[in-house]
């Protein structure tokens, strides 16, 4: 897979070039070790592309994390609760983020859009509050390439569109969101 497009949110760009390089480097090494092709065997169920081949968001998950555990990053999970007075219940609960490095957390997604914005807009802001990471990047597919996905995959124009109109807040933390596509784009 290759990088075709990046956006720096709150400074992303500037601020991993000048305090994260060699994780960069790897970042970029990892992308581009992903073979697309291997990762398209999905076969669609879904009424509009009945029978179709996609790209698989969890076989491409595996191969990112294969890559970045090879390379010494890892997952980090952290436990959270919060009591709800109104109902006398604590709820315990979770949160994960794909990868750290050196403070450096990476979220891959090929999901539902709401789940980019929140990796952005929470997630990372959750990690870096506990002093975990103190920047962040998010690899996304371009429009290209969740058009071969399941349908609602989001994708980096509409990240880039909702962050842009979004605007960025005190909280927010430096994110670089990376857009990705296969090598070679197929014909359509």
């Amino acid at each position: 897979m290759k990088i075709v497009a990046e956006y720096s949110f709150k400074g992303g760009k500037e601020f991993i070039e000048k305090n994260h390089l060699a994780e960069l480097k790897e970042i970029k090494e990892v992308v581009s070790s992903v073979d697309a092709p291997s990762c398209k065997t999905k076969e669609s169920k879904e009424k509009t592309m009945k029978g179709r081949m996609l790209y698989s968001p969890i076989k491409l998950n595996n191969i990112f994390f294969d890559g970045f555990k090879k390379r010494g990053w890892n997952t980090v999970r952290i436990q959270v609760n919060t009591t709800v007075p109104e109902i006398n219940k604590t709820h315990k609960g979770f949160r994960e983020i794909d990868m750290i490095k050196n403070k450096l957390g990476v979220e891959i997604q090929f999901g539902k859009y709401a789940f980019m914005v929140y990796n952005v807009s929470a997630k990372m802001t959750i990690f870096s509050k506990q002093s975990i990471i103190d920047s962040g990047v998010e690899i996304v597919p371009m429009l290209s390439l969740a058009k071969e996905m399941s349908t609602g995959v989001s994708y980096f124009e509409q990240m880039k569109t909702d962050l842009e109109m979004r605007g960025e807040s005190d909280i927010d933390i430096p994110v670089l969101i990376l857009g990705i596509d296969k090598d070679k784009l197929n014909k359509q």
